[in-house]
């Protein structure tokens, strides 16, 4: 089994986010950059899937020289081989041009490991803008099946079960592959690198890719090939803090309450 995990470098979603106000830009000095919480699940099942079953799990992501952390943190942690896909044409690319790109890439990845791959598995989402939607996109181009929210991914006849997440319970789907599928959280967590790992992938290679290797269309890609753009960026409004009611007693705390909410005309 030939995987390809798909991840992408995010700022730290621990750390609360400022705009600029004089660029309204996000102000990102000084906040760590890491891998998208929900590639390091994706990477997490993938290397379990081999591990059990055989294979050889590659990452990738789109990025520029600074995304190299994040590929070796995959190395560590057990990916076997890790590609950078990177052009500054590429910059603004949303993501209908994204999941055209990463199409390319595929091929171009395909050729240089000499096996095609039998599963493109996604995080669902990247948590710095939410959007969840390149994994679906990319499917679309490369013309295969996808799955989303997936929980689990076991071998079948012919391809695989994967286990999908809805907010009424679990659908389990058998897919042919090729095919892609868009990680949700499982019931485990990413295994930690060990100092072992993280010299081998130090040293470990990151190959590169680039926009003429991909053969790519300069109409389909940057903010020229892209049909979506960001109008504004603003920050959610901040919760206003609770009133505490703490009278005498309860009939009189309850009163108080009720007084409160026929003021605020809430009923």
């Amino acid at each position: 089994m030939e995987i390809l995990v798909l991840i992408k470098q995010v700022p730290d979603d621990s750390v609360e986010i400022k705009l600029d106000p004089a660029t309204g830009a996000p102000k990102l000095d000084g906040v760590e950059a890491v891998v998208n919480a929900f590639d390091t699940y994706a990477l997490e099942m993938a290397k379990r899937y081999i591990e059990d079953n055989g294979g050889n799990v590659t990452v990738a992501t789109i990025g520029d020289d600074d995304a190299t952390a994040a590929l070796r943190a995959c190395l560590a942690v057990g990916a076997g081989k890790a590609f950078l896909i990177k052009d500054a044409s590429f910059a603004g690319s949303d993501t209908t041009a994204k999941a055209y790109i990463l199409s390319k890439a595929v091929a171009k990845i395909e050729e240089i490991n000499g096996a095609k791959f039998d599963i493109v598995f996604c995080g669902k989402e990247a948590t710095d803008f939410s959007k969840g939607m390149v994994g679906v996109q990319l499917a679309s181009e490369l013309g295969v099946g996808v799955a989303t929210d997936v929980i689990a991914v076991d071998p079948a006849e012919g391809g695989v079960t994967v286990k999908q997440e809805t907010e009424t319970g679990y659908n389990v789907i058998e897919m042919t592959t090729p095919c892609v599928v868009t990680i949700q959280k499982p019931d485990y967590d990413p295994r930690y690198p060990t100092i072992k790992t993280k010299m081998a992938a130090r040293k470990a290679t990151i190959n590169e890719v680039t926009a003429a290797d991909l053969a790519v269309d300069a109409a389909k890609i940057g903010e020229a090939g892209s049909l979506t753009k960001v109008l504004k960026l603003y920050e959610p409004p901040k919760k206003q803090a609770g009133v505490k009611i703490q009278e005498e007693t309860v009939a009189d705390s309850t009163m108080r309450a009720l007084a409160m909410i026929a003021e605020a005309k809430v009923l």
